[in-house]
């Protein structure tokens, strides 16, 4: 009993008394044959349980699963309680066409004004946007078919590098080709007849989300063995209806089980901004493929700020959304607690548009959720500015400061001061306990949920199918009990608590959306991997709210550090509040877009006008 910790009750903790604790992980680096070796030690029987259960013990993970009394009822997945309307929106309903609902998001973004985007001179812009293509095609700049054959050649190009860096895993040029016909022909002259905003637009898949006639390997080398693919997802369905073009399977992190980008199996994806670094995961094809300016918008998945972070480190926009916002049937890991399926664009407005499209829940998680109406901010509106001016910004200090460079902080708080200085946003200091413990909750969870599907396979002789990092990953969910599980869900009731408190004296919380820029990648780690807990833990160190918890979140760019490398400043909303994430995203956007670079590594400028 002496080893026993008795939490209080939720509502008695003493925020005054709470003391944040810097994140700290105990754990080897380990790339080449110290990986290996440690991942031989880890899977044997009797050395195994041993290493496991010391590392646990090393992280606390131990003293707080099975030596902690947790008073709360397990809260099995997000539960929202009703949300108060949104300011300055438009509802969109989610039962009505994805054209429609791209026909009212297009309405409420400011005035397009072609002179400027379309200007002689140097375009004073980072990245051509949606609203672009869809001028360029409509006033005979350019067509889909032309555009298609510059990223069939850009492709090509960046495949064929030494050392190989593949953002796609899974591309047919013909495919393509056909994709962009079909749209080409619906803007001929005398037709003029274009399904919507999107049509023509070039959007890359993560290779966990189903896209017929492509497999979905989810970054494996034999998924598509076990697993047909026999239609599209719900969110890509969608998009091919609103005459998307869709270019193939974005490379990621195997299986989502990482937050480097990693994978042995088809060659790590390099960040466009320095090729010697890390995009970040686990959607590291669909980042490198908007950064680098191939197509304007991606769609990747997100259980551990596997949009988020990768859009962070590649200075791109990640939107993460309400957990079950977004209809999950079609994305290999449909069936967990933690995981969203959502945009990375190269700017907020077109994660905005690509999100009025794909949004719309699950018949199951509209009765379990309840969503609140899908909602779009009015961009256009002169209420913007007065909207702006009442919001009021959550900041943990403690938190936001627990970085691996100060840099990144300090930029994150310029850019903040410049919303408040602009607009009159107000900065609110906020306290949010036991941040550690919702760390490992996360973990827990996640890993759990993903270990369940695969463990027939892990379990039944495809264990050295899997990557050397993967397996590592593995061995460790196989350590957790059903009462460890348990636990962290009682454990997730508190820290929604805490969360929902703070959310009742603020709008949004921010933080940095990584603790660090983007890593470099090891030599040694393209061959068999890499397992680096330290850096994983200052990646994921601001995004596991968004997924535990379930709340819409966004990484915006806002700068850089003093290596050129992207820094993103992350807004956490209440639950279904996209809306207005949207807007003071926008607005960030907008502001810091003067300390903002194109990547230095690679880039293609596909509507070129020469």
């Amino acid at each position: 009993m002496g080893k026993m910790k008795v939490m209080p009750p939720v509502e008695e903790v003493d925020l005054a008394s709470v003391k944040y604790q810097p994140q700290k992980i105990d754990a080897p680096h380990l790339t080449g044959f110290s990986l290996k070796l440690f991942v031989w030690l880890m899977e044997s029987p009797v050395l195994g349980p041993l290493i496991i259960s010391a590392l646990k013990n090393q992280n606390k993970m131990t003293q707080l699963l099975r030596h902690t009394l947790i008073p709360e009822r397990p809260m099995y997945r997000p539960e929202f309680p009703p949300q108060e309307p949104e300011q300055g929106v438009v509802i969109v309903d989610e039962e009505r066409d994805p054209i429609d609902r791209l026909h009212t998001a297009a309405d409420a973004l400011p005035n397009y004004d072609p002179s400027i985007r379309w200007s002689k001179e140097s375009p004073p812009f980072l990245y051509w946007k949606i609203r672009d293509y869809a001028h360029a095609y409509r006033h005979n700049i350019t067509t889909p078919s032309v555009v298609a054959e510059q990223l069939i050649s850009a492709i090509k190009e960046w495949n064929t590098t030494n050392p190989s860096m593949p953002m796609l895993i899974h591309f047919n040029p013909d495919n393509v080709r056909n994709q962009a016909e079909a749209s080409t022909s619906r803007f001929v002259e005398g037709v003029r007849k274009p399904i919507s905003i999107l049509d023509g637009i070039f959007i890359a898949i993560k290779d966990d989300v189903d896209c017929y006639p492509f497999p979905s390997r989810s970054g494996t080398s034999f998924f598509d063995q076990v697993r047909k693919v026999d239609k599209d997802a719900v969110c890509v369905a969608r998009l091919r209806k609103c005459g998307a073009i869709l270019i193939g399977k974005a490379n990621m992190h195997e299986l989502g089980l990482g937050v480097t980008g990693n994978n042995p199996n088809h060659g790590t994806a390099r960040n466009p901004h320095a090729l010697d670094r890390y995009t970040g995961g686990s959607s590291s094809g669909p980042a490198s493929i908007v950064s680098s300016g191939l197509c304007p918008a991606a769609i990747g998945t997100d259980g551990g700020g596997s949009v988020r972070i990768p859009s962070s480190l590649c200075g791109i926009v990640g939107l993460k959304t309400t957990y079950g916002r977004t209809d999950m049937t079609g994305v290999v890991c449909d069936g967990g607690t933690v995981e969203v399926v959502s945009p990375l664009a190269a700017s907020v407005e077109d994660a905005m548009l690509v999100y009025s499209a794909i949004a719309g829940s699950s018949p199951s998680d509209k009765i379990s959720l309840r969503p609140s109406p899908l909602s779009l901010p009015t961009l256009s509106s002169s209420d913007n500015l007065n909207i702006l001016q009442s919001v009021k910004l959550g900041k943990y200090s403690e938190w936001f400061h627990d970085v691996s460079n100060t840099e990144i902080s300090t930029k994150c708080e310029d850019a903040l001061q410049l919303l408040c200085s602009t607009f009159g946003s107000q900065i609110e200091e906020i306290v949010l306990p036991e941040l550690e413990e919702m760390r490992t909750a996360h973990v827990v969870s996640i890993g759990s949920e993903s270990l369940f599907p695969l463990n027939p396979f892990y379990l039944e002789g495809r264990r050295s199918d899997f990557t050397l990092d993967t397996r590592t990953s593995l061995a460790l969910f196989g350590s957790f009990s059903a009462s460890d599980y348990v636990a962290c869900q009682r454990l997730r009731r508190r820290i929604m608590y805490y969360f929902m408190e703070a959310f009742k004296k603020v709008d949004i919380i921010v933080t940095p959306t990584t603790g660090m820029t983007a890593p470099k990648i090891p030599p040694s780690a393209l061959k068999v991997g890499e397992s680096d807990y330290d850096v994983s833990g200052y990646l994921m160190r601001f995004v596991q709210p968004g997924n535990l918890l379930g709340f819409p979140a966004i990484s915006v760019p806002i700068g850089h550090d003093k290596n050129g490398l992207p820094i993103g400043l992350q807004l956490i909303g209440r639950p279904w509040a996209e809306a207005s994430l949207l807007r003071a995203a926008f607005a960030l956007e907008e502001l810091c877009m003067k300390f903002r670079n194109r990547p230095s590594g690679v880039f293609f400028n596909l509507l070129t006008t020469s």
